[in-house]
């Protein structure tokens, strides 16, 4: 799901807390020695004061431990935010208690207000829910722009998401969309370099990334350990001996999985470790005993250099030797220009990664330098980061019932008053669909609650001399919120084409009605691998016409017709991936911002036991058949997404 950004809050005349990442180097003097977090920051900052908010900062600085210490204090860090930012920030001595609460009352539009630094209280790092309520009582919505801090569940980062609406900054954002893609829709060909230390660091990593990539590149100490595994014979380098057993089974499964891993032919080896140890080159099956690795070779370089060549999207993280001396820094330089050179779409995180990119001066060549260190590993294990999914969804999960051909206006009635009390409470918007005989009586029994209804099918004129057809005009005097157009057996046994779904899709929204529009291919066109055509076509002729501005409210719905009771049930990951093709399909007819805002929903055979491994990533909810004609197994859904 996507989250809410700052973009999406109403600003003028509000106070916005906002949580950055400013623990910045200090030298012993307490000047900042590195301000790039700062730095990052200033965007979301200049947009929230352009915008007539007042801002109140929250960070923190080192590990205080709970204690009042002055060495940690974030004054210095306001003073440097205020040359940067080339106005007066004013500096509040605590993050709670009466000081912060008058200086956070009189800030007024335009004035930016840094709070002293969270750990200064234990219980910022327990997540203590009473302390992130005085954090919220300070103002009136809440923007994450510290993506470094989102895999912690602190107070600041996910407690005050409970009191107050909450946003990502742009800074999040950007992390969210360039980490996220990897993560979640990756372009192929895929590469990913890891290096580092040791496996024991990155085996979530490497294990998620095996499922996704085409290639992956090992260097640093760990890939001693994937030698060792092979084999060879490492001498003095480092090597976990605990893990050869999980190297060879992560050797195993990029077999099994068609990726082309490749480790080091080639080392430099040295005498010991430090700066002016004495040097070796050598191939991997001839390694001198009495040295130790310390960087890949030369040879090792080419072949890498050569693996990442026509990739569209590279993850780098960790160094390929011990990049912080200059003779093993050569094999972490080596993959930095050859990342920079690429054409592909390039996230590197890890601060020795990040260091060799800056070092050699290529940062402006790579697409995205992440700003979190243990939060981009974890998002790329794929791990759901706390203060990332505390955020405001942009996009409300719906759960939507189409009743067909089924009830009499009696059933129909004591059917949708027993959803409406067996769905009390739900934070997901419910809407269902009875037949047109029933809908106004329905309408009448529900209007008020908090389940919405629409109709299944609409005409496109609104009045004339049509029988049988049921019109927007019509649909939309009894309140209807919602109508279905291009529903698969509108399509296939009544003979809605595409001319016919288009005209009907214009008439809803000339009547004031929100689309639910249905797309999807046959068993046919599936199996002739014609799926992204038929969907884009089916989309590219529905909304010829229709405005930016009317799009955002549809929902589109995916029904694969090639499963519908055909015994050939679908799979999430074939929901997800058509799913991710609707949602491009719409960017690019409208724009990105429009393909946000869409919800997009799974139609085919949903059930109580499986609605929930649908609605995730990008599908937004479930359109329900049959199980939406029993309370108990609508509501169960309801609850299960």
């Amino acid at each position: 799901m996507d989250k809410k950004t700052l973009r999406d809050l109403e600003l003028n005349g509000k106070k916005v807390l906002v949580r950055v990442d400013y623990n910045v180097p200090m030298d012993a003097e307490g000047e900042i020695t590195d301000d790039t977090r700062m730095t990052a920051s200033l965007d979301t900052l200049h947009y929230l004061l352009e915008h007539g908010a007042a801002v109140i900062l929250m960070a923190h600085l080192g590990r205080p431990k709970g204690e009042v210490n002055k060495k940690y204090s974030l004054e210095p860090v306001a003073a440097h935010l205020a040359e940067l930012l080339k106005m007066p920030v004013q500096f509040a001595h605590d993050c709670i208690g009466e000081e912060a609460e008058k200086m956070a009352a009189a800030l007024k539009p335009g004035e930016v207000l840094m709070l002293e630094n969270l750990r200064f209280h234990k219980e910022e790092e327990k997540n203590d829910l009473a302390f992130a309520e005085k954090l919220a009582s300070l103002a009136d919505c809440y923007v994450n722009d510290g993506f470094g801090v989102s895999h912690r569940a602190h107070a600041s980062v996910e407690g005050v998401t409970h009191f107050l609406p909450s946003a990502a900054g742009f800074l999040l954002e950007k992390e969210i969309k360039f980490i996220g893609r990897a993560v979640t829709n990756p372009l192929h060909p895929y590469a990913a370099i890891i290096g580092g230390a040791k496996v024991s660091d990155k085996i979530g990593v490497i294990e998620n990334l095996l499922d996704k990539v085409d290639v992956l590149l090992i260097g640093g100490g760990m890939a001693n350990t994937f030698l060792a595994a092979q084999g060879y014979k490492m001498g003095k380098s480092l090597v976990e001996e605990d893990k050869l057993d999980l190297a060879r089974s992560l050797l195993a499964k990029a077999e099994k999985n068609n990726v082309k891993m490749l480790l080091p032919v080639d080392l430099v080896m040295a005498s010991a470790f430090a700066a002016d140890a004495d040097t070796k080159i050598e191939h991997v099956e001839n390694l001198t005993q009495d040295y130790m690795a310390l960087d890949i070779g030369p040879e090792s370089r080419l072949q890498y250099e050569e693996a990442l060549q026509g990739a569209k999207m590279i993850v780098w993280n960790g160094p390929m030797g011990v990049f912080e001396m200059d003779a093993f820094a050569h094999g972490t330089e080596a993959v930095a220009e050859a990342v920079a050179k690429s054409k592909a779409i390039s996230i590197v995180g890890g601060g020795d990664s990040v260091a060799a990119i800056e070092k050699t001066g290529l940062a402006s060549k790579i697409s995205h330098i992440s700003t979190g260190g243990g939060a981009s590993l974890e998002y790329l294990e794929g791990k759901v980061l706390p203060g990332i999914a505390a955020l405001d969804d942009l996009r409300r999960k719906m759960i939507a019932g189409n009743w067909k051909m089924h009830k009499t206006v009696g059933e129909a009635v004591e059917l949708a008053e027993a959803i409406v009390e067996e769905t009390n409470g739900t934070l997901n918007e419910v809407v269902i669909f009875p037949p047109f005989t029933a809908l106004e009586t329905v309408a009448d029994a529900i209007d008020g609650k908090h389940v919405g209804y629409g109709a299944q099918d609409i005409f496109w004129e609104d009045e004339g001399a049509y029988t049988g057809a049921v019109s927007g005009k019509m649909i939309a005097d009894i309140c209807a919120e919602y109508v279905i157009v291009g529903h698969s057996e509108r399509r296939t046994l009544f003979g809605d084409n595409e001319v016919a779904v288009a005209k009907k899709l214009r008439a809803a929204y000339r009547n004031g009605l929100k689309p639910v529009l249905c797309v999807g291919e046959n068993a046919e066109e599936r199996a002739e691998g014609k799926t992204s055509r038929k969907i884009s076509m089916q989309l590219q002729s529905a909304l010829k016409g229709i405005t930016a501005e009317e799009a955002e409210s549809m929902v589109i719905a995916y029904e694969p017709l090639w499963a519908i009771g055909s015994g050939n049930a679908a799979t999430a990951d074939d929901a997800q991936e058509v799913a991710v093709l609707i949602r491009n399909k719409i960017e690019k007819i409208f724009s990105e911002e429009v393909a946000r805002k869409i919800r997009i929903l799974y139609g085919g055979s949903v059930t109580e036991k499986n609605a929930a491994d649908f609605v995730q990533g990008e599908i937004d909810g479930v359109l329900v058949g049959g199980a939406s004609l029993k309370p108990e197994s609508f509501s169960a859904i309801v609850r299960s997404v």
